[in-house]
């Protein structure tokens, strides 16, 4: 009878050498040498980094995190969904909501009461506010709120077996009626403002250079977390259920397995994982309102894994990091052009790369063994 290999032996075995090498290095990056240049180094120094580059890494580091959760339901179970801007924004309010009852008496208005709700007359918090001014109870609704409405609606589309392009067009619809319903003042979610002017994390400054490396840390570890996670996953039986399901969904069927629940679970996944992105990413950035919601962000979503490579898992990362990065280059240099430069982008990528960068990357391995 063969022996049967630990959990943690075939978690660690997840990753190839190489793979194990690249994580050190970015880890020795991210969580050593940036941190060092932006805390140790005077603002004069030209290896200095400044709190402009921490910041801008920080929110593209919760963008791969977004890239890679969508490239698990899509590269390996062939699910497009462009609504998963509606997780990564519930993460991003659920956390947000901590982040706003910790301003205190330091508000505009010193009230107990956010600023918002102070300026719309409101008399008391809302029942769903209720215990958000604790840490752990914010770390709880940004995995749960977000977990529950996945699953939910993953539970009935996946048993009426929608797919293709109608539950794309669904996903679409959903994020953005939760656009419309956070856009209300009534709903006591801030309106079309959403929340800013944060002041505390756990009592810290936010705006301390301590804090915000902090921020860009975790990020990075969430990060690599995520990516050992999904290549444990679609390394195990469970991925290669998941990829026949892509594949041959009718034969995976026939031979006893059941669909549902193995897409059902990586939706629900991807979902979570959005959200801790958008928990990271608030405190970061400084604000959250519905237009992270948009349709608009979730299509970008897709665009950021189709340009690095759908079903790779680190080609998410770099799509988002290339995409990111020139969005932040063309939006200061031809700000009125940003969209037709990502649409042709898109398109490009589509016509001559359609396994994105990493693509070219395999295409020159497999010409240099020839």
């Amino acid at each position: 009878m063969a022996q049967r290999i630990p959990f943690t032996l075939r978690f660690l075995q997840a990753t190839s050498k190489s793979g194990w090498i690249a994580l050190g290095v970015f880890a020795l990056i991210t969580l050593v040498l940036l941190p060092l240049a932006h805390l140790a180094l005077p603002a004069g120094h030209p290896l200095h980094v400044s709190d402009y580059v921490i910041t801008l890494g920080g929110k593209i580091l919760c963008y791969a995190i977004v890239a890679v959760a969508m490239d698990m339901i899509w590269g390996f179970a062939g699910i497009l969904s462009l609504g998963h801007g509606v997780f990564f924004a519930l993460g991003g309010y659920a956390f947000g909501m901590y982040l706003m009852r910790s301003i205190g008496l330091d508000g505009v208005y010193h009230s107990n009461l956010p600023d918002f709700m102070v300026f719309l007359d409101w008399k008391a918090l809302p029942w769903y506010w209720q215990g958000t001014q604790y840490f752990l109870w914010a770390v709880v609704l940004v995995l749960l709120v977000p977990a529950l409405l996945a699953f939910v609606f993953g539970y009935f589309a996946f048993r009426s077996r929608i797919k293709g392009v109608y539950f794309s067009i669904i996903t679409q619809a959903m994020t953005y009626a939760a656009m419309l319903y956070f856009f209300r003042n009534e709903t006591g979610f801030g309106g079309n403002n959403g929340f800013t002017d944060f002041k505390r994390i756990l009592g810290y400054s936010i705006s301390a250079p301590g804090t915000r490396v902090t921020l860009f840390a975790l990020s990075a570890l969430m990060l690599m977390f995520t990516l050992v996670l999904g290549r444990y996953l679609i390394g195990s039986k469970f991925g290669r259920v998941l990829t026949a399901i892509r594949d041959a969904e009718s034969r995976v069927m026939f031979i006893g397995y059941n669909p549902l629940w193995y897409k059902l679970f990586v939706w629900t996944l991807s979902a979570v994982l959005c959200a801790v992105a958008g928990a990271l990413y608030v405190p970061q950035v400084g604000i959250i309102n519905p237009s992270e919601m948009s349709p608009a962000n979730s299509i970008e979503i897709a665009i950021w894994v189709a340009v690095g490579g759908r079903g790779t898992l680190i080609g998410p990362v770099i799509g988002a990091f290339l995409v990111n990065l020139s969005k932040s280059w063309f939006t200061m240099a031809f700000p009125e052009y940003w969209l037709f430069f990502l649409g042709l982008i898109f398109v490009l990528v589509t016509l001559f790369l359609p396994q994105g960068v990493v693509g070219i990357w395999r295409r020159m391995r497999g010409q240099a063994k020839s």
